[in-house]
């Protein structure tokens, strides 16, 4: 049942990007253009996904635990240091370059578009290469 709740979920995300428009790149990448041909629907369709959030968060933190596991998992991290802060500029580097954000660009695979692909390509690649790099940035332990 889990499963069929996450497809479900997937579908009705990857209909909202698609009937938002938010699977076209020149779409989002006219939002980031101000100067040029501004387009606000980014804009609206983020403001209406924090008012759908908004409301399902309420909603959701009325139950004792998710339908689907045994507790929420929240993060408990506060912290503001320099992996997020650079995470977090790579992350809008590369969606101001592609017009993707990972998030829209897996429904954006349907279109058959080899961009889309590329770009999937481009990120898998960046998550390998985190997860190989990490250690070598780790201190070395003393005995």
């Amino acid at each position: 049942m889990k499963l069929v709740f996450a497809l479900f979920t997937g579908v009705v995300f990857g209909t909202g990007i698609a009937l938002s428009g938010m699977m076209d790149p020149a779409k989002v990448l006219n939002f980031f253009d101000l100067a040029g041909s501004w387009d606000p629907s980014l804009a609206f369709v983020m403001g209406g996904a924090l008012v759908v959030a908004g409301v399902g968060y309420r909603l959701v933190w009325r139950r004792n635990a998710p339908l689907f596991g045994g507790r929420f998992q929240v993060p408990t991290g506060t912290d503001i240091d320099m992996k997020l802060v650079g995470g977090s500029a790579l992350f809008g580097i590369g969606w101001g370059i592609a017009g993707f954000c990972p998030g829209a660009a897996i429904p954006a695979l349907g279109t058959g578009r080899w961009e889309v692909a590329l770009f999937l390509a481009a990120v898998i690649l960046g998550f390998w290469l985190r997860r190989v790099l990490a250690p070598l940035g780790q201190p070395r332990a003393t005995s």
